[in-house]
């Protein structure tokens, strides 16, 4: 077998091997990835961890403990993977996905279960400290109604209780209570009510000499069972307060997954067949190596038992067009490189060799901005961005790695010497080697970036002020997540009327603020009110809703210290990714470069607020996601226009304002396809989620089809406009002035 045989034969039993596995352990992998509670089903709560007592404090030890309870309370639940955690100094966040009762686990979760024994007086005779460890357990009575059966530690200490309540004839009664508060609860005040607060309150005839009590009260067996599980998960040593959660309906959760899931395949497969038909035999290595990106991906969630939320979902689909950009761009340079004239093996080295920097600086800008989000993002923007970290990193490898070696293997098979359009080049636009031209001509040649670029510039200078005004004037529409309240989003299996539900919903006592429809066939909405129901009110809402309209609404309710701190969040995040990437490409270029990048994906992270406001859409937590992301991707382009134009700069004589401009101009021209490009593959999947996938994300998406599309206009008309007269500044300074280096060597 010869060589170039040889290499074939390796290339498709190496994508026979590769295919076989994927199809093989798919299934097995997708089954094994935990779901988030968005898509499951279920809810996750913020507590405010207080003391329970005055004078007690809260300590890192008091919050273990009390995660510690928490966890044997959800045991109880029977939730499988439960994901509990300390936040800050007196924070705890429980999210419980897949759980059916969410109305029973939030009372669960949040009764102390601090049992007591009182007289009539309500004086504490026995607490749960009392109960020996399980001791509590679902009984009936004599008469055969449920009850719960309790062992206590101590038969002396109950005798001696039950002897001095003898003594208290004719109020010789036990009151037993659960989370009894002082100050606000006594038996006098509950004692004639049909429904006390008091789980029982026995008459004492004579003294107990054992350790066994029964609580009989108006129990259901399900009743008793649950009180006895509570007392056995031990009473909670603090207080909890609810400062944010938001819960989901399992039907909700089924039905995003499968839109998500549908839109996430119509963006993928778009990117294929753009792949296959615009780069031929390039395209195919990528669409193979894209497979690999995804399964691998999959893969490392699984093993990282990580949680997919739909925004990580969102953010996998989103990881395919920038893990394609990778491929774009070096296939774009491997195309430049034949067709001024180049062996497809010289090319394809020179296209490897001068893309690498471009890729990665492209990527690395990106992960300062999924880093950011990681770190002060709240549990679902964590997820997009954990998912984002893993994209990108995969994405990264295969390119480099596995798209390479692939393409590769059919080059230097030398089969493909004489077949220059299996690489999407035509023979026509090839220009002979001999005639030493550098780059091959562009469509773009005739237009003259610098002089269109300043009216674009001033354009955009205009659209800023115009925006600040109309932010001003109109604000934003702030949703829940910053503004704080309640939101409700219903689904029903007939049309909504808005005035029947708004009736239906003050007569449960919300006061609601606004009611959109959220749908095209007026079958769901989202419903905002200004105050933060309880967890009693959430789960009368949830159940009345459910009998009329057929569905369980998903309810988030953020109080109002939540709501700044994430506004706070936010701004800090944004202002934290624009330094590091300032910091980032000062190194790796010049501050010219840094400053002009990041003013110009400034300008299009207001141009996306300013857009917003004006159409009033929701600004909530996937927002602030989308616009981070547009931070870090928006950059990309104007890093593939300043790697050429570094080069060039680093080749050419600058002694005139006029030399700079031609870098400009030759640096856009030169790589406006590939950036037109590389947008376009990731305004696919975005177009695809946008129409097809989930209404929680339409917000998301919106924002980053604004973003996309106003990012590469900004680093065509903003970010090279502005170099230029931050680098005719220094001209004029003299620090601007160079010669040429004697060996110049492009990278782009």
């Amino acid at each position: 077998m010869t060589k170039r045989s040889s290499r074939i034969v390796a290339f498709f039993l190496i994508v026979l091997i590769v295919g076989g596995i994927i199809g093989a352990t798919t299934k097995n992998i997708t089954q094994g990835i935990n779901l988030g509670l968005d898509l499951r089903g279920g809810f996750e709560v913020l507590y405010e961890v207080k003391p329970a007592k005055k004078g007690d404090k809260i300590t890192h030890d008091v919050l273990v403990s009390t995660v510690h309870a928490l966890e044997n309370r959800v045991n109880v639940l029977g939730v499988s993977e439960p994901n509990i955690q300390i936040e800050g100094k007196d924070r705890i966040r429980v999210q419980l996905a897949g759980v059916q009762d969410q109305s029973k686990a939030r009372e669960i979760l949040s009764t102390q279960a601090k049992l007591t024994f009182r007289d009539v007086n309500d004086n504490i005779l026995l607490d749960g400290t009392d109960l020996k460890e399980g001791g509590a357990k679902q009984t009936f009575d004599e008469q055969g109604r449920p009850s719960v059966g309790l062992t206590l530690k101590s038969a002396d200490k109950f005798r001696s209780v039950t002897e001095k309540i003898l003594a208290m004839k004719p109020n010789n009664l036990m009151v037993i209570w659960l989370d009894f508060e002082e100050g606000k609860d006594s038996y006098k005040a509950e004692a004639g009510k049909p429904k006390p607060k008091y789980l029982s309150a026995a008459t004492v005839n004579q003294v107990f000499n054992q350790a066994d009590v029964s609580i009989v009260g108006s129990f259901t067996p399900e009743e008793a069972k649950g009180l006895a599980n509570l007392l056995n998960a031990g009473a909670l040593p603090v207080d909890l307060k609810e400062m944010y959660s938001t819960s989901v309906g399992a039907k909700f959760g089924e039905t995003a997954l499968q839109k998500t899931i549908l839109a996430g395949a119509i963006g993928i497969g778009l990117i294929f067949l753009f792949m296959l038909v615009y780069y031929r035999l390039p395209g195919v290595v990528a669409v193979i190596t894209l497979g690999m990106y995804l399964y691998i991906t999959l893969l490392i969630f699984d093993w990282m038992h990580a949680v997919l939320t739909l925004p990580g979902i969102a953010a996998l689909v989103l990881g395919v067009g920038i893990a394609v950009d990778a491929n774009i761009i070096t296939d774009e340079r491997f195309k430049d490189e034949l067709k001024i004239g180049k062996s497809v093996m010289a090319a394809y080295r020179a296209g490897n060799r001068h893309s690498f920097l471009t890729v990665l600086d492209a990527h690395v800008t990106t992960m300062l901005a999924a880093v950011v989000l990681f770190v002060c993002g709240t549990s679902a923007v964590k997820g997009f961005a954990t998912s984002l970290m893993v994209s990108l990193i995969v994405g990264f490898a295969t390119n480099v790695g596995v798209t390479r070696f692939l393409l590769g293997l059919l080059v230097k098979s030398r089969y493909f010497d004489k077949k220059i359009e299996y690489f999407g080049v035509k023979r026509k636009d090839i220009i002979p080697l001999s005639k030493g031209i550098e780059h091959a001509p562009t469509k773009f040649d005739r237009i003259n970036f610098v002089k269109v670029g300043h009216a674009f510039l001033m354009f955009s200078i205009a659209v800023m002020i115009v925006g600040a005004i109309v932010l001003s004037l109109f604000k934003l529409n702030v949703g829940i997540d910053f503004a704080s309240g309640t939101r409700m989003d219903i689904t029903s299996s007939k049309p909504i009327v808005v005035s029947e539900l708004n009736s239906d919903l003050n007569k449960l006592g919300v006061k609601t603020e606004d009611i959109v429809l959220t749908g095209t066939d007026n079958k769901s909405v989202a419903v905002r009110s200004k105050g933060v129901l309880s967890k009693d009110e959430i789960a009368k809402v949830k159940s009345e809703v459910k009998n009329k309209y057929g569905s369980e609404p998903n309810v988030s309710t953020v109080s109002p210290t939540i709501g700044k701190e994430l506004a706070r969040n936010a701004f800090i995040a944004v202002m934290i990714a624009s330094v590091g990437i300032i910091l980032y490409v000062s190194i790796r270029f010049r501050f010219t470069y840094a400053v002009s990048a990041v003013l110009a994906l400034l300008h299009d992270a207001f141009f996306i607020i300013t857009a917003f406001s004006i159409l009033r859409l929701e600004v909530d937590l996937p927002f602030i996601a989308a616009v981070l992301t547009i931070v870090g991707y928006s950059i990309n382009d104007s890093i593939v226009t300043f790697d050429r134009n570094r080069e060039l700069y680093k080749k050419r004589k600058i002694r005139t304002e006029q030399d700079l401009e031609d870098i400009v101009n030759l640096s856009i021209r030169q790589t406006l396809g590939r950036s037109v490009n590389t947008v376009m593959t990731v305004l696919l999947p975005v177009i695809a989620l946008l129409i097809f996938g989930s209404e929680s994300l339409r917000s998301f998406s919106f924002a980053l089809l604004i973003g996309l599309i106003v990012g590469t206009y900004s680093s065509v008309f903003v970010a090279s406009q502005i170099w230029l007269l931050l680098e005719k500044r220094r001209l004029k300074k003299g620090k601007g002035k160079k010669e040429a280096e004697p060996k110049p060597e492009l990278q782009v």
